[in-house]
């Protein structure tokens, strides 16, 4: 009669002695990835388990895609620290994990005062096998109608509340950061009293270097949303 496979117990937490850092189930972890050269795999951990000594510990994950490893590749309103929540599981060796890490969710990245190497954000979930995703539709920005990328300086218009990139606006980053007030080209073409009002309301002018163009669409608080 074969021998039967060797029992094995779930752990409520687990220390990597390497990095010296306690790991429990829900936690977000970066793990070695099979190429060095390429980036860290990014997952989140399901369940820890080992043997009946405690040994030979394995992370059941389940997959984080970044951008370029999905099926559609990095698009343009992608950031830099955007993951998608796969439907892909997995075992590994706990010794493959190099350090911990956050995955927050997108409202929550955008309040962050800085980023740092160890943070991440997700929107979607990812469908490995057919490449979908969920939400399916997201709101989108500015003339380019494109989704939000955190990592882009954006300027939202006082009238219709939409967000615009400076380009977009043929703006310099430079220009839309001396503003103190915004109305879109839309808002302005709606209500005409809004430039009679941007132009009474601007001050000092020649010492703040503002274009022609800002000087048009100077009105209220300017807002900007812009991650480091």
């Amino acid at each position: 009669m074969g021998k039967g496979k060797a029992p094995r117990r779930t752990l409520d937490s687990y220390t990597l002695r390497n990095i010296n850092k306690t790991i429990k189930a829900g936690d977000c972890v970066l793990m070695r990835p099979a190429e060095r050269s390429k980036p860290q795999y990014v997952a989140r951990i399901e369940r820890i388990e080992a043997d009946a000594r405690g040994g030979n510990v394995k992370v059941h994950v389940r997959w984080y895609y970044r951008p370029e490893e999905s099926i559609g590749g990095r698009r343009q309103f992608h950031g830099s620290k955007e993951v998608f929540l796969s439907d892909h599981y997995d075992v590994q060796s706990a010794d493959t994990i190099e350090a911990k890490c956050t995955v927050h969710s997108f409202k929550s990245y955008t309040k962050l005062d800085a980023v740092g190497n160890d943070d991440f954000f997700c929107r979607f979930e990812y469908n490995s096998a057919t490449g979908a995703f969920n939400p399916d539709r997201v709101a989108v920005y500015c003339k380019c109608e494109m989704p939000y990328n955190p990592d882009d300086l954006m300027v939202q218009c006082e009238g219709c509340s939409d967000w615009f990139h400076p380009a977009c606006i043929e703006m310099t980053a430079e220009e839309v950061k001396l503003l103190d007030h915004y109305f879109c080209e839309t808002c302005l073409s709606e209500d005409p009293k809004k430039l009679q009002n941007s132009l009474a309301s601007s001050v000092d002018l020649d010492t703040k270097k503002t274009s022609p163009q800002a000087l048009m669409i100077s009105i209220h608080n300017t807002m900007f949303r812009n991650v480091n």
